[in-house]
Parts: C-alpha cells; structure tokens; sequence
C-alpha cells in the first residue's frame, strides 16, 4: 500500500479541479484505494513521484486513465426515460417546426461516456424524422473527457442484457450481434453520432449553438461555483428556446440558474420579450 500524504493529496485533489472541475477535496480515501495498485502496477515508488507526472501535463493518457478510475461512468440506455417521452412528444416537434427550411439539427450530449445516452437519442432523431419528408441531418455531438471511454463509445459492445429496456424492432434494426451474445450498433447509428474530446471547463466555441444540450450526472462531481458557471456556459450555447436536461439526482439553484425550470431535470432557455416603447408624456 503507497500512503498517500495529505500533501500529495491536496496537489492531486487540487490540479484535478482546477483542470477538470471535479472536486475530490474530501475524497481522500477514494483516490488513495482506486489509484493505488494502478500506482504499484506502473512502478511507481511513491504517490509524489506520480502527483509529479500528473501536474507535468506532459502524459494527457495518464490524465485520461486517472479520472476514468476516480469517476463513475455507469450508464445504461433509457436511463430517466422521463426525459426520452419529453424528447418525443415535445422536443421533437418543435425542432421539426423550427428546422423546416435547413432540416438540421443541433444537439449536443455532454460527457456521453460509454455511449448509450448520445446512442438512444440518436435512436428517437432516426425515428421521428424518417417519417417527414425530406432528407433530416439528424447528427449529434457526443464529448467527454477521456480519451479511453470515447473510444469504446465510438467502438461499442453491449450486452443483450444491456439493450433489455430498448423496444424489439430497435435492438433488430440498430444493433448487430457479434457473437458471445454481445452487439455492436449499425453503421447508420454510427454515423449518426459525432464523438469528440471535450473538457468541459473549457469555453463552449462550437460553430452553432444547440437546439438541446444534454448533460446528466456529470454536474454531481462540481462545487457549486463551477457547476453555476458551467450552467452559464450551456446557457450561452443555447439557442432561444432550446432545452437543457440534467441528471434526476443533480438540481440547480433556481435563483442564480438562467433557464428556466420546466420539469424534474427539464429545462429551457426562455428570452423575455423586449419591452414595446411608447409615447412618454
């Protein structure tokens, strides 16, 4: 067992927040057992010969295989399936009333992980809009922060277990058995989904901004400071009228949050009208 120092722990804990917004500042236990053997594995003699690896900056797969051990990327498809009959009964048709003359949308799935949520929305966009007429650019961004986790999301495996919740005809027409009763998704669902590395304590200057932005359960690793910047952040990148979802388990300040709240996890972004002037007597 390397001892991890309350020095080392504090110039981890530290560069991990400032760079990547996770506050671990009283996890000490979480990093010292989940980084330990990976530690001993790697030859390292200390947690400060490592700390020092890791604030170099000079080894980004270092960084990329620290933060998936000391993060939780469990997802699973249709996970807050509030959220998907949202999508279906109103989101969807507004983005078809409001993208009648260019039909393409702008959707963004922030910290998509393994793959299933920015998959699943895929999955409704495919269906509601093969349906009107007309050819839909129905692509959406998929980032997250590790490098390792986009690639397994870009390459995926499922369980049949795992695709248990998705409907019948979806599992047939989206997912191709590769054997050891496992599947990989289509090649028209993978070409749907545009995956990206994203840190997203970084500036959002993406070319357009989203008709819907989608970050769940990333938020609940942020102090209350970076989340409320980062919700600012979203806001920016959001087009009037457009949507933000969070995690059922997340909640925003509603004094200090710049959406405006409209379900448990649903909201969007509503632009007061400016006020008509008049004649002043």
């Amino acid at each position: 067992m390397l001892p991890l120092t309350d020095a080392d722990f504090t110039r981890l804990y530290t560069y991990i927040k400032t760079h990547y917004g996770i506050d671990l500042s009283k996890k000490k236990q979480l990093i010292s057992s989940r980084l330990t053997n990976m530690l001993i594995h790697d030859g390292y003699q200390s947690f400060s010969q490592y700390t020092d690896e890791i604030i170099s900056g000079r080894h980004p797969e270092m960084i990329s295989a620290m933060l998936d051990r000391l993060t939780t990327n469990y997802t699973y498809f249709l996970r807050e399936k509030e959220h998907f009959n949202f999508l279906k009964q109103t989101v969807l048709p507004e983005l078809a009333a409001r993208h009648a003359s260019d039909r393409s949308l702008s959707i963004w799935s922030a910290g998509c992980s393994s793959g299933e949520e920015p998959y699943t929305i895929s999955m409704y966009l495919k269906e509601y809009f093969s349906a009107l007429p007309g050819n839909w650019d129905t692509r959406i961004l998929a980032t997250d922060i590790s490098q390792d986790i986009l690639e397994s999301a870009r390459n995926p495996f499922y369980s049949s277990e795992a695709l248990k919740e998705l409907p019948a005809l979806w599992r047939e027409k989206y997912f191709v058995p590769v054997g050891d009763g496992r599947f990989t998704v289509s090649s028209e669902l993978r070409q749907n989904v545009i995956f990206r590395p994203f840190n997203l304590m970084e500036p959002i200057r993406f070319k357009r901004k989203f008709d819907l932005i989608f970050c769940r359960n990333v938020m609940i690793y942020f102090d209350r400071p970076t989340k409320e910047a980062l919700v600012e952040r979203f806001y920016h990148a959001t087009v009037p009228g457009g949507y933000f979802f969070i995690g059922h388990s997340e909640g925003l300040d509603k004094e200090n949050c710049p959406y405006h709240y409209l379900f448990p996890a649903i909201y969007q972004k509503i632009v007061a009208p400016r006020p008509q002037g008049g004649d002043v007597s």
